[in-house]
């Protein structure tokens, strides 16, 4: 492996800057924070990615950068892209060693008041620079801890909740004020929301499962990853799992089958319809995973459960094939059976349609809230951001976005 000195000095310092304009959703100074690392001025490194992003720790830790910023440096055409991720994650922790914090400025208050719904990382983002600014900010939670995904959908072996907990003390110290176990439609409603504030931001996230029905049959071994994520989360792990099978070939598939391990499961299996190119999760994150133990086999199709006595004894599968880009079933059609007494559907999230078009929001034909180029609703004031609003939304990409549309809130209210 490459010394920080190699990576950093591998680095061509471009004056297109791709990989910060192109490949990095909040732009961060690259080449920047680079050479201050070659010249070994490590605090000047860290100050820049601070300016521009205090959840720089958590990006280096959690980025897909073989598709962002590594993804687009010019050494990565003809040979390996710089170690970003590397790079930015030793500057962080350099930091920390050496008991080094970023003073975050704040302008004197304007008088003017928003509501984040949602704590995630959009919602956190967009009330940081918000506060920077001089507004202030109430930040509604539907659970008990802020955080969103950060705390609920990434496990604490990816993504130390400590990390998060620093992110929350600094916008709190700012002046952000959480109110939590207050969800919309439940809690409060939009209409009643904006009334109280100058303007509303929507950072609620991508919260309903994609799923298929695999019987007639009732049962309670199907679990959707974003319940079976929060349960190893909160410590209320679910009993006799037995042979798990993950349906899906993303990130979140990953972190499924690797949290069953953890929960005590006998055997954990990801079946994905696709093959392993054309699987979307991160070739760490799945190597990762089979170290902890699960079994990846592809191109495979679960079509149905076997169901006794309400528990799962195995699942009907069905062989595919990659025809033009497509994972399609096998013609003659293969099936064949899967041990299995545990199911995850860990195949996508999205926005909750009822929650949002009862309050009055626009959707585009894929069900995401319809915002223009400043993330603003069709409704007066009432702006979103985030998985809301996207369907490719990575942690950084909904940062970018909440970073957004705070700049769009500053520029319609001051």
């Amino acid at each position: 492996m490459k010394s920080v000195s190699e990576c950093a000095n591998y680095c061509l310092n471009c004056k297109l800057k791709p990989c910060s304009v192109k490949g990095c959703p909040m732009q961060t100074k690259i080449p920047e924070f680079i050479m201050e690392v070659k010249n070994e001025n490590y605090e000047n490194a860290y100050n820049i990615l601070q300016e521009n992003n205090i959840f720089s720790h958590i990006c280096s830790l959690i980025c897909p950068q073989e598709e962002q910023c590594e993804g687009s440096c010019i050494r990565g055409i003809k040979s390996e892209p710089t170690n970003i991720g590397i790079l930015e994650k030793f500057v962080n922790e350099w930091a920390i060693e050496n008991k080094i914090e970023y003073k975050i400025s704040k302008k004197e208050q304007n008088g003017k008041k928003v509501a984040v719904i949602g704590s995630g990382p959009a919602g956190l983002e967009c009330s940081l620079e918000l506060l920077k600014n001089g507004f202030d900010v109430d930040i509604f939670e539907k659970d008990d801890t802020p955080g969103g995904i950060l705390i609920y959908g990434i496990p604490d072996f990816r993504l130390s909740k400590d990390k998060v907990k620093n992110i929350i003390d600094k916008i709190k110290e700012l002046g952000g004020n959480f109110i939590t176990n207050r969800a919309l439609g439940i809690d409060f409603e939009l209409d009643e929301i904006s009334k109280k504030y100058d303007a509303v931001f929507l950072g609620i996230g991508a919260t309903k499962s994609s799923n298929y029905k695999l019987s007639d049959e009732e049962t309670n071994s199907i679990y959707d990853s974003d319940n079976f994520l929060r349960a190893y989360r909160e410590n209320k792990y679910p009993e006799d799992l037995g042979n798990v099978v993950v349906i899906g070939g993303g990130n979140v598939a990953m972190d499924s089958a690797r949290v069953a391990i953890r929960m005590g499961a006998k055997s954990v299996k990801i079946l994905y319809r696709r093959d392993r190119a054309h699987m979307p999760a991160r070739e760490v994150e799945l190597e990762e995973a089979i170290q902890d133990g699960v079994e990846f086999k592809e191109l495979i199709r679960v079509d149905k459960a076997n169901i006794e006595n309400g528990k799962i004894i195995s699942l009907k599968c069905v062989e595919t094939e990659i025809i033009d880009g497509k994972a399609v079933d096998k013609n003659p059609i293969e099936e064949f059976e899967e041990d299995a007494n545990t199911v995850v559907f860990a195949i996508g999230l999205k926005p909750d349609r009822k929650l949002i078009e009862e309050n009055g929001i626009e959707l585009d034909d894929w069900g995401y809230i319809k915002i223009d180029e400043n993330g603003k609703t069709n409704l007066p004031n009432v702006y979103a951001g985030g998985d809301d609003t996207e369907s490719k939304a990575t942690v950084c990409r909904a940062l970018a976005a909440g970073k957004k549309v705070a700049f769009g809130i500053i520029k319609n209210l001051i």
